[in-house]
């Protein structure tokens, strides 16, 4: 993950615990502001019924008719002691009868009680209108916005900050690794050739086999760091490959490998056409796998590969005979080793399942303890050529 992400993810991660925190605050300001509201609701409704009582007052019986005030966004009306109206603009439905302002849902009340046969034999005058609370919720959802925004940006900011000596600590240390694996790969290299040389001019001996095995063994491991760190550059080319006679060059390399536990390894390959696959990667898929199953195979065992067609797919296996897989759904995951003593950094299989990920390889696991194990990868699409 790079570090723009890195920095981006956790800020989100702190961001949404701040938010979350901050909710239990914002959910007691939103109910401070929506009674706050309702007060200022009830101060405008006292204000229109003073008004509406200012008009009756000034109103002269001699006059022909009386102009009852009317309102915009507050509508009124006059009742009698039983609450029956004599005059009145509001449509909905009372539901509360008594001195004072009332809220019921959005619909806010305010019920006066007036001088006894003074207005119009009137004896309440009641002031409605729609409360609504939508500029409370506008303001608390900028002000949560504006926190979380802040937070966020104060986030990103200051784990950026606190990365840098790390992220020099890890350049520092990807550099190494990279002049490592430079200086690794020379000596291996020079190490088979002199030990293919020595055993043209010789006869081989099992001193030498076990070397030729164990440089291999160190190749393999080698490459899969070789691949960790160049694959998230490299755009990797597909060429077709015979997956057939693919498999049977791996066998063979592997093979003196296997001879140092007294392994057996028997291939039942058929004709399986071509893939269209990365050359590297599909040895990853495959080196992984056939050491795994001689790392983890019980000596004087033997090793099983099929390659063969189903249902119009090839199908790959790799069976062994040795200690087993307990937990097979967390063997793919990096840097994971159910069996320390066997060596190892736990990388291969976590860059075999980013491959058949990537090419759509479906996989199978079989594995019973102590018995061993059994990997199957079905290849989407292959084709004769």
């Amino acid at each position: 993950m790079k570090d723009s992400q890195y920095s981006a993810k956790y800020a989100l991660i702190y961001t949404s615990l701040v938010s979350i925190i901050l909710l239990a605050p914002l959910f007691y300001y939103l109910i401070y502001m929506k009674s706050i509201h309702s007060l200022q609701n009830e101060l405008l409704l006292k204000e229109k019924s003073l008004l509406i009582v200012k008009a009756m007052q000034e109103y002269n019986q001699n006059e022909e008719y009386f102009e009852y005030p009317r309102f915009k966004t507050f509508d009124s009306g006059l009742y009698d002691e039983s609450f029956k109206p004599i005059f009145s603009l509001i449509k909905s439905k009372i539901k509360y009868f008594k001195n004072g302002y009332h809220l019921d849902d959005n619909d806010a009340y305010l019920i006066v009680k007036l001088p006894k046969e003074k207005y119009f034999s009137s004896s309440y005058l009641i002031v409605h209108n729609v409360l609504s609370f939508a500029p409370v919720y506008e303001r608390v959802l900028l002000i949560l916005f504006s926190i979380v925004v802040l937070i966020f940006i104060l986030s990103v900011f200051f784990l950026q900050s606190f990365a840098k000596p790390f992220k020099k600590i890890n350049n520092q240390l990807d550099t190494f690794i990279k002049d490592s694996m430079h200086e690794i790969n020379t000596p291996l290299s020079i190490i088979s050739v002199n030990i293919d040389l020595y055993n043209r001019k010789h006869e081989q001996n099992k001193y030498m086999q076990r070397m030729k095995a164990a440089v291999k063994v160190l190749s393999n491991i080698y490459n899969d760091m070789d691949y960790l760190i160049k694959n998230e550059r490299l755009k990797h080319e597909k060429i077709d490959i015979n997956l057939g006679t693919f498999l049977k060059e791996r066998v063979e390399y592997f093979e003196e490998v296997a001879q140092m536990k007294e392994i057996v390894i028997e291939s039942t390959i058929d004709e399986c056409g071509f893939v269209n696959m990365n050359e590297k990667q599909l040895q990853r898929l495959i080196d992984n796998n056939l050491s795994n199953a001689i790392k983890y195979s019980h000596e004087n065992s033997k090793i099983e590969i099929k390659l063969y067609m189903k249902d119009s797919q090839c199908h790959l296996s790799f069976k062994d005979y040795g200690v087993g897989i307990e937990n097979t759904d967390e063997i793919f995951n990096r840097y994971y080793r159910e069996d320390t003593s066997k060596g190892g950094f736990g990388i291969g299989l976590n860059i075999v399942n980013s491959i058949i990920k990537q090419e759509k390889i479906e996989v199978k696991i079989d594995s019973t303890l102590d018995h061993g194990s059994r990997f199957l990868y079905i290849f989407p699409t292959t084709y004769s050529q």
